[in-house]
């Protein structure tokens, strides 16, 4: 078995990789450890940051090269090359316009969601991301059945975008939650009586890439893990990896792009690089995630970087999984307290924040305490506003702050200091310990009918509730590191010829930070690109 290119892992990294190299003229292959394709792309969210794409422009966003620049020095420090950062930012937007020539893909800008740090020069409140529109899985044919499910399936008889979710959280407390409700219900309806089958979020980004292959006749093998790089005269010639049970060799004659996820559930991995308390059972990321790809460049020589970090975000540990706790720790009516029973940070900071911090003050697990008068007010994970919590979902429920604060282990006298001192704070408009509410950023996932502040309010109707949050995230951003052209390198700064890495098997071009939703798939697809194309013309 031999090919121009070898692409191990069917997410987006892998599957954008293979469909570059294929669509000029290379001939490839893919092959995915799990028994279905789209890894962690097919369950999020489908945010893409990729700025001054032809999306975004259409739309009217304001954005050049030269703002973005600016932001993402800003936000990702001198950790990242600025060869590297310009090669994101020069091959994302030629990223979005390949895809949109040769997938069923189309996107749309996601109005309103900020940037993480809008007040960072060149940052942008509006946002500058995009997601994918509903994709029609009748065109994937049987390979629909092979799509790796949602972390969150979408009500049926509905078609969710990842814009909805601000606006369907507040369903009880503002006028467009209830349009917003219609709306992905109308949605669906007009799709469906075109004869389509829509899919949204993840499940159409990865259900796109699948499509745009199927139509270059790119194979994706699964059930195909990885076993080893095969190697030839001193470079990557191909891959060792089981295939019907049996051990075999595929040939590379270009090179091998590694799109294979990161380390997020091999406990051995992450106890080795990454500050404890860590573990496996607090990410949500495709379970086949074990750092196969990452060790085999290792042991070729690769070298590895921002391997003690992850696409961090607090998660609330429910009965059946981990739960990211987005909208529901940043909403007015929430405090998160440490063992001492004292606020630490600003709840409603970008997730990865939150979680540098958590780490930093070693305040895990931390709580999360709200009251009833939250839980009238707001949807909650898919729990309406009014509806009782499940009592396996909190850690404790209690008439008063000084029963929650025994009953969680918290001293009673400073949690009720901290109580009354943030719902002073909060009926005056201003957190002036932790500045929530100051940015555009914190305001996104809060309530605008809430005054004086869409952020802040008191905690004040019993009972009152108790819920744990971890360091959970969304996969880990460390791995192999490359160059701007995606190759992988040694520690002595050169080519490890014939590899290149992509996505989460990569150190993030995002460094230690989080510049904006979709700041995982934006990287991954630039760099699944840039590695296609340069195997295409190498």
């Amino acid at each position: 078995m031999e090919f121009d290119a070898v692409i191990v892992g069917a997410g987006a990294a892998g599957m954008t990789a293979a469909l570059t190299a294929a669509r000029n003229g290379l001939s490839a292959v893919v092959i995915e450890k799990a028994p279905v394709y789209g890894g962690s792309t097919a369950r999020s969210g489908a945010g893409i940051w990729i700025p001054n794409n032809e999306v975004l422009l259409a739309a009217g966003v304001p954005d050049t090269f030269s703002k973005a620049d600016t932001y993402l020095a800003a936000v990702v420090g001198p950790e990242v090359s600025t060869a590297r950062r310009h090669a994101f930012l020069v091959n994302g937007p030629k990223a979005i316009s390949f895809l949109l020539r040769w997938t069923p893909l189309r996107f749309s800008w996601m109005e309103g969601y900020p940037d993480y740090y809008p007040e960072l020069a060149g940052g942008m409140p509006n946002g500058r991301s995009i997601e994918p529109r509903a994709l029609d899985a009748n065109i994937l044919g049987a390979e629909k059945a092979n799509l790796n499910p949602s972390y969150v399936p979408t009500p049926a008889g509905t078609v969710v975008y990842d814009v909805d979710y601000k606006w369907l959280s507040l369903i009880a407390r503002h006028p467009r939650g209830l349009a917003t409700a219609t709306e992905i219900v109308l949605r669906y309806l007009s799709l469906s009586a075109q004869g389509q089958d829509p899919i949204s979020m993840g499940q159409a980004l990865a259900g796109g890439l699948r499509a745009g292959l199927l139509a270059a006749g790119v194979p994706v093998w699964l059930n195909t893990p990885l076993l080893d790089l095969h190697m030839e005269n001193g470079r990557v010639a191909g891959v060792v990896a089981s295939r019907d049970g049996q051990e075999v060799l595929i040939r590379a004659r270009r090179g091998v792009v590694v799109g294979s996820g990161g380390f997020e559930h091999n406990e051995r991995m992450r106890k080795q690089w990454q500050a404890a308390p860590i573990g496996t059972e607090w990410t949500v990321g495709a379970s086949t995630n074990t750092g196969d790809g990452i060790e085999a460049g290792r042991r070729q020589g690769a070298a590895l970087g921002l391997m003690d970090d992850s696409w961090w975000g607090p998660m609330i540990p429910l009965p059946d999984g981990p739960w990211f706790c987005l909208s529901e720790r940043t909403l007015p009516g929430t405090i998160f307290v440490n063992q001492a029973g004292k606020r630490f940070v600003n709840e409603a900071a970008p997730y990865s924040d939150v979680v540098h911090v958590m780490y930093e003050k070693q305040h895990i697990p931390c709580w999360m305490i709200v009251d009833q008068d939250y839980r009238n007010r707001y949807l909650f994970k898919d729990l309406a506003p009014l509806l009782p919590f499940p009592a396996d979902w909190y850690q404790a429920k209690d008439w008063t702050i000084s029963g929650l604060a025994s009953k969680i282990g918290v001293p009673s006298a400073a949690l009720r200091s901290t109580v009354d001192r943030f719902n002073a704070q909060a009926r005056a408009g201003r957190d002036g310990d932790y500045h929530r509410g100051d940015s555009s950023y914190d305001a996104y996932f809060a309530d605008p009918t809430n005054i004086p502040s869409p952020c802040l309010a008191p905690i004040w109707l019993p009972p009152f509730y108790a819920f744990k949050i971890v360091p959970g995230d969304l996969g880990t951003k460390g791995g192999m590191v490359t160059d701007a052209r995606a190759r992988v390198l040694r520690p002595d700064g050169t080519v490890i010829p014939g590899l290149y890495a992509a996505g989460n098997a990569s150190a993030a071009v995002m460094g230690h930070s989080y510049a904006g939703a979709g700041s995982t798939l934006g990287p991954a697809m630039t760099f699944g690109y840039t590695a296609g194309m340069d195997l295409a013309t190498t």
